[in-house]
């Protein structure tokens, strides 16, 4: 019977789900081009003006976000991989089908959300990892290099893959809020660029305020050995992006579980 399915049951439905549509397969190839292929744009650039660059730049240089620069791009490819994942399946009408089989609706979200976050988090740790190595051998012998000895180093490098992790998990708190792909996208690549673009714009001292807590600049701080003064530590943006995540997964489950399908 219907009511009688485990969210184990349900988690593995969607994972053949989400394996086999061609969008999330696409999305993936994406996101490890952008990431891998800007990072070594990058780093290479940096390698080549390295001995030209003046000694505030050189002093003030991070390895690793630098090295890291790729996830930046490779933020709106997962976000929209979140998004696909709920919204392709409203504008399909294959979401009655899911619902007749799991009427239990939390339990959809759940499963949805469970092989989203395990997907994504593996993926988006082994490219940060090779991203972060890479990096580091396009730099030796020129540019400073960093370990994954040191503490801070390590940290920055797994929490750049749980950003991605996290904007993938807004793109689908999106879905379920908007169901359809192309204002969920919209509305999350504004998030993304539209709105720093309007701070920018705002005061000197508004600025100060309030372009920390831009999800973008929340990822810079967590990929940062040292952030700068004017944006959070690496941990407390961390602990905002989940605030974010979970208020957007409330408000879309709340809806999902009122709405029709």
């Amino acid at each position: 019977m219907a009511s009688d399915v485990t969210l184990a049951s349900a988690s593995r439905a969607e994972w053949i789900k989400f394996r086999s549509v061609r969008s999330t397969v696409l999305g993936f190839v994406v996101t490890a081009v952008l990431t891998l292929g800007i990072s070594a744009l990058i780093t290479s650039v940096i390698r080549g003006h390295w001995t030209t660059m003046d000694p505030l730049s050189k002093l003030t240089f991070d390895p690793v976000s630098t090295s890291l620069g790729g996830t930046l791009f490779a933020q709106f490819a997962v976000g929209v991989i979140g998004a696909l994942f709920i919204t392709s399946e409203y504008s399909s009408g294959s979401i009655r089908t899911t619902l007749a089989a799991v009427p239990q609706r939390l339990r959809v979200i759940a499963a949805k959300a469970i092989v989203l976050t395990v997907s994504m988090l593996i993926v988006a740790e082994v490219l940060s990892f090779v991203t972060f190595l890479m990096g580091q051998a396009i730099f030796a012998g020129v540019v400073p290099t960093a370990s994954l000895a040191t503490t801070a180093v390590l940290r920055s490098v797994i929490l750049a893959g749980v950003y991605l992790t996290l904007l993938a998990l807004l793109g689908f708190a999106l879905g379920l809020i908007l169901r359809q792909s192309a204002a969920c996208i919209t509305v999350f690549t504004s998030l993304l660029l539209v709105v720093p673009i309007i701070v920018f714009l705002l005061p000197q001292s508004w600025q100060n305020a309030f372009s920390k807590y831009e999800p973008s600049a929340l990822g810079r701080a967590m990929m940062s050995t040292a952030p700068p003064s004017q944006m959070f530590g690496a941990g407390s943006a961390t602990v905002i992006l989940i605030i974010y995540v979970a208020v957007a997964g409330v408000v879309g489950s709340l809806l999902f579980l009122r709405r029709d399908a």
